[in-house]
């Protein structure tokens, strides 16, 4: 029998492998490629702009350009501005095919512009894919993300990374809601109290874009005031963006869009969120369904419709200023966006920074405050106790507190809540010898002692645990605490009133809010709760340790922080007392005690211009190896007005002790380098260190230099 007749007689089981043959030679005849996925090797290429222009996710700064690469036909409809993409990256011009670039290593990034031809003369690489036809990047966000990276002397793809969130594809697949139609314009209300602040929620509404610097009053009107003001901007069809510094100070600010608005018109982006909510809410934005956003730190991207108004809460909280490359903040990303966009901008505080100062006094910003009586009916009484007072003080020799904060505490708590702020946190932070004061000092590596609790006593730098410790200076074993931290102040204050609830608020463990009975807050800064119907009276202690801290904006921070805590506290007219343990000749003791932030902004300035410091002057670090910071200033070619500070040498980390981002490895010795520029060289500085920056890293050798425009602490 011929092999024919034995293809031919195998029956049904010789039907398959024939029908097998026949599908494989169909497929080896087909256009279609088999390596489609990764090269589209002899795929036809789009007829209409077929180069697709791409910024790939690669945030180094020599690599910080768009990328051409070709558009198969297959991809056509898909490949559109604004999509994530996956491309070849790092083929190299030897691996080329059919005229086509092969090879390299599979990365993420955006198409960015669809073009009739390359500005590169050689073969194109094919895109691997399209991740997704959802345009999740609009080129008025691009454009800002360009201005970003420009000004902070950092790489696209890196500002990229923290505009767009990650892709959830459940939440991609869901259609977003029709956006509902403009709201009323909302009332006034509470901003009446403000000279300006009907014109200002007027202008609004009526589609005008003003820009001012807001001094809140101390109270809790201020959520529903942003809310109005939000409402007042969806009333003339435009979007609105707010951006605060933590998870409750939106939950406030949410609460107080959803009673003013109802549900649906606005979004929460926030970490608490979790991925898939969040990027659903952000699609509903970028998608225009919702046209107003209140977020945290990375909500300054927010890609809202028709951006009518964007407003910055404590632009003076650390919070706003990321810590990821590169290193933008975000009171500059709003200021740039009411630029772009040519919309409304507020920057509000119950305090002022040195930045939000220098906006009005440049005519960029108006001030919106309120009246000087108005603003001594609603804040606190403010009392003093300095060194002098404490000296002859029995009761805070005895007890640290003073005799007026015992007796503010007493009256206080006859009629509500008394909130303590203590500046250090835990049981006893930093321990001394009890007869002769010398600081107590570890065995092992003599970093300082500490006791986390009440029993245990250890290092802060190696963790050691320290169980037999003696003074080295005079052999006594007993202890004090230098400072006393909030743990350690509960525990006293509920053995002085045993009838009086006692609760802490810390990093470990943040209250949002105290019911209006009476009872003892003990919180650090930035952890004060809300109380119904405010504090009774408050007490600010250990004024000196905020005071004292070797940085820049040690008065601005202090400043703000007391007034942060006080504007919780009931208005003077109600009984409200603040007591603050510091000496009240400071400055900022003062502007505490007049309840007058902008006025020590406005001086804090004047001394900036005269030394020439942020924010007068345009500044910029260099951090690393000293070797290193001297060649990056050697090759950098800085503007002729600029002006080096340094180097000079960073505090050794030592093990053991927690690291903070941009903190030297552990052991090695690291150096600071400031650069300062007058105004208008600023974009000069970034340019030169962001070229300086991707020439060493193109070279591929030497010590890593940390670059950051405009760092928020100088020492």
């Amino acid at each position: 029998m011929s092999s024919e007749n034995e293809r031919q007689g195998g029956g049904a089981e010789g039907a398959a492998p024939e029908q097998l043959a026949l599908i494989r030679e169909t497929v080896r005849k087909a256009k279609v490629p088999k390596a489609k996925p990764r090269t589209w090797r002899g795929a036809a290429l789009a007829k209409e702009l077929p180069v697709a222009r791409v910024v790939v996710n690669k945030g180094v700064l020599h690599l910080d350009q768009y990328f051409d690469y070709a558009v198969p036909e297959e991809l056509d409809a898909d490949a559109q501005p604004g999509v994530r993409v996956r491309v070849r990256f790092g083929a190299g011009a030897r691996n080329v095919r059919d005229g086509r670039r092969e090879g390299g290593g599979l990365i993420d990034g955006f198409l960015v512009e669809r073009r009739a031809e390359s500005d590169y003369s050689g073969p194109l690489a094919a895109l691997a894919g399209v991740v997704s036809p959802e345009r999740v990047l609009s080129a008025d966000m691009l454009a800002l993300a360009r201005a970003v990276a420009d000004r902070y002397a950092g790489s696209l793809a890196d500002v990229l990374q923290l505009a767009v969130p990650p892709r959830n594809a459940r939440a991609e697949a869901k259609p977003s809601p029709e956006p509902p139609p403009p709201p009323a314009e909302p009332a006034a209300a509470t901003w009446e109290r403000y000279p300006q602040g009907p014109a200002f929620l007027g202008a609004l509404a009526g589609g005008g874009a003003p820009r001012a610097v807001w001094t809140a009053l101390p109270g809790p009107h201020w959520a529903q005031e942003i809310a109005r003001a939000v409402g007042a901007t969806l009333a003339s069809g435009r979007g609105a963006l707010v951006v605060v510094p933590d998870g409750r100070s939106a939950g406030r600010v949410d609460a107080a869009l959803t009673e003013l608005l109802g549900q649906g018109r606005h979004a929460l982006l926030t970490a608490e969120s979790g991925p898939e909510r969040r990027y659903r809410q952000w699609l509903a934005v970028r998608r225009g369904a919702v046209r107003a956003v209140v977020g945290t730190r990375a909500a300054m991207f927010a890609p809202v419709e028709h951006l009518g108004l964007v407003v910055v809460w404590e632009d003076g909280d650390s919070s706003h200023s990321d810590d990821n490359a590169p290193f933008p903040h975000v009171r500059e990303v709003l200021e740039l966006r009411a630029a772009h966009d040519k919309c409304g901008f507020l920057l509000g505080s119950t305090s002022c920074t040195v930045e939000a100062a220098q906006l009005v006094q440049s005519g960029w910003a108006a001030p919106l405050v309120a009246d000087r009586t108005v603003v001594r009916a609603a804040a606190p009484l403010v009392r003093t106790v300095g060194d002098g007072e404490l000296a002859r003080d029995e009761a805070a020799r005895a007890a640290r507190l003073p005799s007026l904060a015992w007796q503010a505490v007493r009256d206080g708590l006859k009629t509500g809540p008394v909130l303590v702020q203590v500046p250090r946190r835990g049981y006893a932070p930093r321990l001394a010898c009890a007869r002769c004061r010398t600081p107590a000092r570890c065995g092992q590596c003599a970093g300082p002692l500490e006791a986390p609790d009440e029993r245990e006593l250890r290092c802060t730098w190696c963790g050691t645990a320290e169980t037999d410790w003696h003074c080295a200076e005079c052999g006594a074993n007993r202890l004090r605490a230098q400072i006393v931290g909030a743990r350690r102040t509960a525990e006293e204050l509920g053995r002085a009133f045993p009838a009086v609830p006692v609760r802490t608020s810390g990093r470990d463990h943040v209250l949002d809010s105290v019911p209006g009975q009476p009872s003892l807050v003990v919180s650090t800064p930035g952890a004060e709760p809300v109380a119904e119907g405010g504090y009774a009276a408050a007490l600010l202690l250990d004024g000196w340790a905020m005071l004292s801290r070797p940085d820049l904006r040690a008065g601005e921070e202090a400043l703000r922080r007391w007034i942060s805590a006080a504007s919780l506290v009931r208005g003077q007219s109600e009984g409200g007392t603040v007591v603050v343990v510091a000496e009240p000749t400071l400055r900022p003791v003062q502007a505490l005690v007049r309840w007058d932030p902008v006025g020590h902004a406005v001086r804090e300035l004047a001394e900036r211009a005269e030394l020439g410091f942020p924010p007068v002057s345009r500044m910029a670090e260099a951090v690393g190896r000293p070797e290193a910071v001297e060649a990056f200033l050697m090759a950098a070619q800085l503007p002729p007005d600029a002006q080096v500070l340094g180097p000079v040498p960073l505090p050794v980390a030592d093990p053991g002790r927690p690291r903070r981002p941009g903190d030297p490895p552990v052991g090695e010795r690291w150096e600071r380098a400031l650069v300062r520029v007058p105004p208008g060289s600023g974009a000069a500085l970034a340019a030169a260190l962001k070229t300086a920056q991707a020439a060493r890293l193109a070279r591929g050798g030497g010590d890593p230099v940390r670059i950051r425009i405009d760092p928020p602490d100088i020492g």
